[in-house]
């Protein structure tokens, strides 16, 4: 089984740590040391990476993440490319690995977009949109979205244009308070479905609403799969074109 980033960066961490603080122990109990004697070179090596391996786990554990878009399921609220930034302790703050909650009680609201793990397969990290919270009831009735038997506004902004996802139909959605851009295709049928959530779970979809795999399709989004919450676009790259796409750098996810 192949470990990922966040198993390897934790394993790192022990290890060299591990050696640091052996060494250490030896060396006080043994004889004063020749000062013209080099230390071993695993020891160095790992003096040397072990407090910035600890400071990367403790930032990227705790604090904040970043993750990149690898599809057009958000679109166009994130592109293909998007590097994001997300915060680690919206949600409550969780152990690495295990994704254990130890402290905070923070809970995602609906128009979140959340980070969380697969429920299908933990071990990869999905973004999507939180539309539904423990107990709601969920419905779509030729493409729009009723939460708890009341419509969520929908204003019809303009045609989609951008790269491959052109065709699509841009709408501004509002959901408590929250204004976002979620796209359909007039010529794309989905089938009308409706859903109650069940407490200690969410219900996510993309903003790419007729291209998106997402709680319609796989289910519901466990509380002990939250990650966290994205918050800022800090880099783009354009693929399509093989560059920066600067004009992103910077903007503030809703």
């Amino acid at each position: 089984m192949l470990l990922d980033f966040e198993v390897l960066l934790v394993l790192a961490t022990v290890i060299t740590g591990l050696v640091v603080g052996v060494a250490a122990l030896i060396r006080r109990r043994s004889a004063p040391a020749d000062p013209d004697q080099k230390e071993n070179w695993a020891v160095e090596l790992s003096r040397s990476l072990f407090p910035v391996l600890l400071v990367v786990l403790l930032v990227r554990s705790f604090v904040v993440e970043p993750f990149r878009i690898p599809s057009g399921s958000m679109i166009p609220t994130l592109l293909v490319g998007d590097f994001i930034l997300v915060n680690k302790s919206s949600y409550g703050v969780r152990l690495p690995v295990t994704n254990q909650q130890i402290f905070g009680n923070g809970e995602p609201r609906r128009g979140d977009l959340a980070v969380f793990k697969y429920p299908r397969n933990p071990r990869q990290d999905y973004i999507k949109r939180v539309i539904g919270l423990p107990g709601d009831h969920i419905a779509f009735r030729d493409k729009v979205l009723y939460v708890n038997g009341e419509a969520v506004p929908q204003v019809e902004l303009s045609e989609y244009t951008e790269g491959r996802e052109g065709g699509g139909r841009m709408l501004q959605e509002t959901m408590d308070d929250l204004e976002y851009q979620i796209l359909h295709y007039p010529g794309r049928s989905v089938r009308d479905a409706q859903y109650t959530v069940p407490e200690g779970h969410y219900f996510m979809v993309g903003d790419n609403r007729d291209r998106s795999a997402d709680s319609r399709l796989w289910g519901f989004v466990s509380e002990d799969l939250l990650v966290g919450r994205a918050f800022l676009i800090w880099m783009s790259w354009d693929g399509e074109n093989n560059r920066i796409n600067w004009s992103r750098i910077g903007e503030r996810i809703q």
